[in-house]
């Protein structure tokens, strides 16, 4: 048996290849280590590997990102391992694994994982697409993680995006082919999963593992600075429903938001800046026939 391990440097505060050393003593056989950064090509990656061999990815949310965009479309013969060690982890805590777990199987979890379309491009996520706050998070985020090593706290940059900085802006959704309009958006993520951001849970009903694949879109709307930010911290224990004078979620197998001004959004915490709209759309399981 000859496991591959995929680690990714940044992650775990940069720990990523140290962290990853620790799989050594899991296992009897060739290991093989790699930097997920240096792979260019998977398809002349993964063509030789097969039965006997394994993929460890180690890392957090963004490297699972990561290799499910680059493989795409690409048949992976082989068994896929996962061993958490980013910060976030909403992926592991959605699935009620913890980081203590020993590397486990995530293909059943990526087969068939939605899309989404910004200017243009396609491209998956595991646990969310965000628009609003949380992408501006993202953006002041990547600006702080450039000029020190420190972790980055995204609830710290919420809380002053929310008092001083994050201007919310009217924000058209429609939720397969029905049209809502919503004033004064902070936030609209489209979720797979039911957590982003480190522990925040803004659609709590939403069930990946649903043979129907539906996401969920939650928008908070309409209120004042003051008030958003009272209730923001209920985010991170789904409560924040409660307030349905603020809060709406829909769901559906195709969800499009378009804001009246360009924002950075952000797929599994990777931001792309300037964006007005996007459009994601559910991956429907294949029916085998009997």
């Amino acid at each position: 048996m000859k496991y591959h391990i995929l680690y990714n440097p940044a992650a775990g505060c940069g720990k990523g290849k140290e962290e990853s050393q620790f799989l050594d003593a899991l296992y009897d056989g060739e290991i093989c280590r790699r930097d997920i950064r240096e792979i260019k090509d998977y398809a002349e990656f993964l063509s030789p590997l097969g039965e006997n061999d394994t993929i460890i990815l180690c890392g957090g949310d963004g490297t699972i990102n990561r290799f499910v965009n680059a493989t795409d479309g690409i048949e992976i013969k082989c068994e896929i391992l996962y061993y958490a060690i980013g910060t976030g982890n909403d992926f592991l805590r959605d699935i009620g694994k913890t980081t203590e777990c020993n590397p486990f199987s995530i293909k059943k979890y990526i087969n068939d994982l939605p899309t989404v379309e910004i200017n243009g491009k396609t491209y998956r996520f595991l646990n969310n697409v965000g628009f609003g706050i949380d992408g501006y998070c993202c953006e002041v985020g990547d600006k702080l993680k450039k000029t020190s090593d420190k972790p980055v706290n995204y609830t710290s940059i919420a809380i002053k995006g929310l008092l001083f900085h994050y201007k919310p802006t009217a924000a058209t959704v429609t939720i397969d082919g029905e049209q809502f309009r919503y004033e004064k958006v902070w936030i609209a993520p489209t979720m797979k999963g039911r957590y982003y951001g480190g522990g925040m849970m803004p659609t709590p009903a939403q069930d990946r593992t649903d043979p129907s694949g539906y996401l969920s879109l939650m928008i908070m709307h309409g209120s004042g600075k003051l008030k958003t930010l009272m209730v923001f911290p209920s985010l991170f224990k789904g409560e924040h429903i409660k307030h349905s004078d603020m809060v709406a979620i829909h769901t559906g197998q195709e969800i499009s938001v378009t804001f009246d001004r360009p924002a950075a959004v952000q797929i599994d915490g990777e931001t792309i800046l300037g964006v007005t709209s996007y459009r994601a759309c559910a991956k429907m399981p294949m029916t085998v026939i009997q």
